[in-house]
């Protein structure tokens, strides 16, 4: 029996590439799709937007048209999944009454805007029995899950220093397409009320790796945010945050105006027996101290077959009992929040803010 699944929220720019991968599993039935409204008015329908991604959609899933509030969606159709790519900033309370009603949900990446929301939607998960997936692209890269297992297995000593930066993105619509000023800040994307903004589009991903790749929470942040280059809006287009644990450090950055080609975007990962540098197709170990060529390099293997992507992963742990891949769960992904929640204070503060400790019960979610 098909899994009945329903796409509520069709912000995200990823929202397309998500739905097809649902659809090429064979394993899902499409109910019904609903969007949030929109904050401000759309101007564009360029790829990407939030118009475009409406029309896409409908395409994947051969639904005509979307229901205007995802409440009346749920009250006419039986739903088992949600997909949410609906704006960062909605997650908590959105999410939190999916969930509560007993219905699983794939969200993309970042899990929430606060811990207090990524509370919010761990306990309803709780209540309603339901499983909460939070989508990261960079969990589908071979080469960050062998950057996982090198430090695992001790290849570079102790982890001291990571350091992730995002690849060359100059913002989510910079990719052929060529939106006007105007029409870029009717986007969420530079809406910092809805979640817009470089911190978390891109430095999200540094949390979640680090809190994966070191293994436990942190004991203060402190971040930055800027606006270089994106007048049109109000949420920053560059941010930068620095994490202290007790013996180690990690240096998250998310830009949409700094081209980052020709430095590795890592995770790139400073032990006391070696430096680890995650490349396209491997990883780098670099052993000498004035050494400018590795001392070892380490290919990638493939993913395991038929859990190569969010939906083929989803649909082996709903249906097949497989155990999801730690960084869509919640442990590392509450753990994430922690940095996230206290690194936006700090920049709202222009203070170092502590974290509070693990608030929360990771064994009993």
């Amino acid at each position: 029996m098909k899994i009945r699944a329903a796409v509520i929220g069709l912000a995200h720019v990823h929202a397309p590439s998500i739905v097809e991968e649902f659809t090429k599993t064979g394993a899902v039935e499409w109910t019904g799709l609903a969007d949030l409204p929109a904050n401000r008015a759309p101007l564009s329908s360029q790829p990407g937007t939030r118009l475009a991604n409406i029309v896409e959609i409908k395409r994947l899933t051969g639904l005509k048209a979307e229901h205007d509030d995802y409440r009346k969606l749920l009250d006419d159709q039986k739903i088992e999944l949600a997909i949410c790519c609906a704006e960062n900033a909605r997650h908590g309370a959105l999410i939190s009454d999916l969930l509560s009603r007993g219905i699983h949900v794939v969200v993309e990446k970042p899990m929430a805007t606060s811990m207090a929301d990524a509370l919010a939607m761990a306990d309803a998960a709780r209540r309603g029995k339901a499983k909460l997936i939070v989508n990261w692209p960079s969990t589908w890269s071979p080469s960050i899950r062998l950057a996982h297992k090198t430090v695992a297995d001790g290849v570079i000593g102790k982890p001291l220093r990571f350091h992730y930066r995002n690849s060359s993105s100059l913002g989510p619509f910079s990719y052929g397409q060529s939106l006007s000023d105007e029409e870029k800040g009717a986007e969420w994307w530079y809406d910092a009320s809805m979640g817009g903004g470089a911190f978390w589009d891109y430095c999200c991903y540094g949390a979640c790796l680090s809190s994966w790749l070191i293994g436990k929470t942190p004991e203060s942040a402190t971040a930055l945010r800027a606006n270089f280059g994106s007048p049109f809006g109000d949420a920053e287009d560059y941010a930068a945050i620095f994490v202290r644990y007790d013996d180690a450090v990690s240096i998250l950055e998310g830009s949409w105006v700094t081209l980052s080609s020709g430095v590795p975007a890592g995770p790139v990962v400073h032990g006391t027996e070696g430096t680890l540098v995650t490349m396209q197709d491997c990883v780098q170990i670099f052993r000498e101290r004035y050494g400018a060529d590795p001392s070892e390099i380490i290919k990638t293997a493939p993913l395991p077959v038929g859990r190569t992507n969010i939906g083929e992963e989803t649909v082996s742990h709903l249906r097949g009992g497989e155990a999801l891949h730690p960084t869509l769960d919640l442990p590392v992904n509450l753990r994430a929040m922690n940095i996230l929640d206290a690194a936006y204070r700090s920049s709202v503060s222009g203070k170092l803010e502590q974290i509070a400790g693990e608030h929360y019960a990771v064994g009993k979610i």
